[in-house]
């Protein structure tokens, strides 16, 4: 029976945890504006998780005698016209931001991955047909697209992820169909066809996984662009309705009439925006440049 030197296995099992932690501090010192985009991710994501534990009111109860009450000790970041927490509701913010994020970005992913592995691996007329549909659906920019379908679709945080998933589309689907071009030929898929493997199957177990990477730069980089949109559509009134508390429905009833009196009301749903943002694009720049095979040394 062989012997087990539990010495020498906590000793790899510390070299193994010590240079996970090495390698995560050389990436944090040779990217550090994607550590600061992790960082921002990761709070992002925190806030919206916890934010029945962190909002310390309810973010849709009113108080009218704390209409726009200034930011201080009683409510940390002000309150708005009905006198409704601003810090409780930028944090529950947070999930509806995720939650519509995410969703889009899943769904748009999924949707556009299965056109684009089909349009690039199959070819002929489907991949003719395909991408002429993918030409007329890019033509329109993001938001103008997610604005048709959030005005036929009406406004609820279901119809906002769809309106929003669909644009998203057709840039998956470029980036799936031209990996899919370049892997199809390669060596070892023509090895499964020499074996007997059916053609879904290659493109499923062999074709896919090798288009992971880009997919993951652009899910990041999509991330973004999706709270971005939800922020817009909200804002114009076709996004997510009362009472979830959106950044954009904030700003939308803030901007115009309370700017100048209460300030705050703007301010901090769009520095809210604006760092979730940030923090996804920053974090999507760094993974780039991590996935990329000519960034490695």
């Amino acid at each position: 029976m062989a012997i087990i030197d539990h010495d020498a296995a906590l000793d790899r099992a510390g070299a193994n945890v010590s240079s996970k932690w090495g390698q995560v501090w050389f990436l944090a010192r040779r990217y550090p504006l994607g550590s600061v985009g992790a960082v921002l991710v990761i709070v992002f994501i925190l806030t919206a998780v916890f934010a029945d534990f962190i909002a310390p009111l309810d973010p849709t109860a009113t108080n009218s005698r704390a209409s726009l009450a200034t930011p201080g000790s009683a409510y940390w970041l002000g309150a708005d016209f009905m006198g409704r927490d601003m810090f409780s509701r930028i944090v529950h913010g947070a999930r509806i931001s995720l939650a519509v994020g995410l969703g889009a970005t899943l769904l748009g992913g999924v949707l556009g991955v299965a056109i684009g592995l089909m349009s690039g691996y199959l070819g002929g007329w489907f991949d003719l047909a395909t991408q002429r549909l993918m030409d007329i659906m890019q033509s329109l920019p993001l938001l103008v697209m997610a604005l048709v379908m959030a005005a036929a679709l009406g406004p609820s945080l279901e119809n906002t992820i769809i309106a929003i998933a669909i644009p998203l589309v057709p840039t998956v689907a470029r980036v799936v169909r031209s990996s899919t071009l370049s892997l199809r030929e390669q060596p070892f898929v023509e090895a499964a066809r020499a074996v007997g493997m059916g053609e879904m199957r290659i493109a499923v177990r062999h074709v896919l996984p090798n288009t992971l990477a880009p997919l993951i730069v652009l899910g990041t980089a999509q991330l973004g662009s999706a709270i971005l949109t939800e922020a817009s559509l909200s804002f114009l009134g076709l996004g997510i309705p009362e009472p979830y508390p959106s950044w954009g429905r904030m700003l939308s009833e803030s901007a115009a009439e309370y700017v100048r009196t209460a300030p705050w009301l703007v301010v901090f749903p769009g520095i809210a925006i604006s760092l979730a943002v940030f923090g996804t694009n920053l974090l999507g720049d760094a993974l780039r440049d991590i996935l990329d095979p000519r960034e490695r040394t």
